[in-house]
């Protein structure tokens, strides 16, 4: 671990201002401390925002406000949260110990890095730890990588399970900098590689999480999260799928299907929802629905089981969310 300044903002202003001199934000750090011990991140400033009032997780007629710095276990526990958006709930039980969900912060779970075993090996070729030296996945050990939103230049998957269910409820994150605040929806917040890969985020230098808005929806009721690992605990996924349905008198009138796992970035599955909109729920639906999922997969050496893989698991989830008839 390189040398560091380390000091404590106890308001946003201050933690703002901090962030503007390129100081690194802090929370429950259960990715940015792992990174600094591995010498694959060596910020210069660590800035500790525990102080901060960005706790609170509350739910309203219109949506569901979750605080940056709200932990992982109190927001999976949160009574609205296990209710109206289960799909939340799940995927965050399934994030991580829990000793690691009593600590990270839903700020930080979006922040997150990948855990490709070459970005975290600082003498491997990896164009996300220093960009144009190659990425060793690409011809290297790839099983647990991506076959969707690759390209030549990553095929690191992202780990965050809560963010794939965020995906498919249409979350929108809010951020906050010295020059104001803005809004920025899920699904444009996380950025595939391209010939960038070593920019995951749309945030900017300073900017600070501030908040994640989910807008109620009859959907968000009836949604959940499935995640297919190697073993049950303390393990990322291989697959997985966040579903939201909302049926109507036995016809699907809104379709929300995302999936982890498999992609660079959390992906949603248009194809997969247009074919179930309109529909009648049944097992042939699931079956025909899932098998656009994998539509544009490219395949690696190692992971071509995941096409299937993934098939599968959406096929699974929305046969539990919908219904086997």
């Amino acid at each position: 671990m390189h040398p560091f300044s380390f000091t404590r903002a106890r308001t946003i202003d201050a933690a703002l201002a901090a962030g503007a001199r390129g100081g690194r934000y802090l929370a429950g750090g259960t990715t940015l401390v792992d990174l600094m011990r591995e010498t694959v991140e060596r910020p210069s400033s660590i800035v500790d925002i525990n102080d901060l009032p960005l706790h609170e997780v509350s739910a309203t007629s219109s949506g569901l406000r979750i605080g940056a710095l709200a932990r992982m276990s109190d927001v999976a526990a949160h009574p609205a949260v296990r209710t109206r958006y289960p799909a939340i709930a799940q995927a965050l039980e399934l994030s991580a110990s829990a000793q690691l969900r009593n600590a990270a912060s839903i700020g930080g779970n979006l922040m997150q890095r990948t855990r490709c075993a070459y970005f975290r090996d600082v003498s491997a070729s990896c164009n996300k730890r220093e960009p144009g030296t190659g990425c060793a996945a690409l011809r290297g050990h790839n099983r647990t990588h991506a076959i969707l939103g690759t390209s030549e230049a990553c095929v690191a998957t992202h780990p965050s399970d809560l963010a794939v269910a965020l995906l498919a409820l249409d979350a929108v994150i809010h951020l906050r900098s010295r020059a104001g605040a803005r809004s920025v929806p899920v699904a444009d917040f996380l950025l595939r590689p391209g010939t960038t890969p070593e920019r995951e985020h749309d945030i900017r230098p300073g900017e600070l999480i501030t908040a994640v808005d989910v807008p109620a929806a009859a959907h968000t009721r009836t949604s959940g999260y499935l995640k297919v690992r190697d073993r049950q605990s303390y393990e990322f996924a291989l697959a997985s799928a966040a579903v939201a349905l909302h049926i109507e008198k036995d016809v699907i009138r809104s379709a929300r299907v995302a999936v982890g796992g498999v992609a660079t970035v959390p992906w949603r599955l248009p194809a997969v929802e247009h074919r179930l909109l309109g529909a009648r729920p049944s097992r042939q639906l699931w079956a025909d629905a899932a098998a656009k999922a994998a539509d544009g997969a490219r395949l690696l050496r190692h992971n071509a089981f995941k096409a299937e893989l993934l098939q599968r698991t959406v096929a699974r989830q929305l046969g539990t969310i919908g219904g086997r008839k």
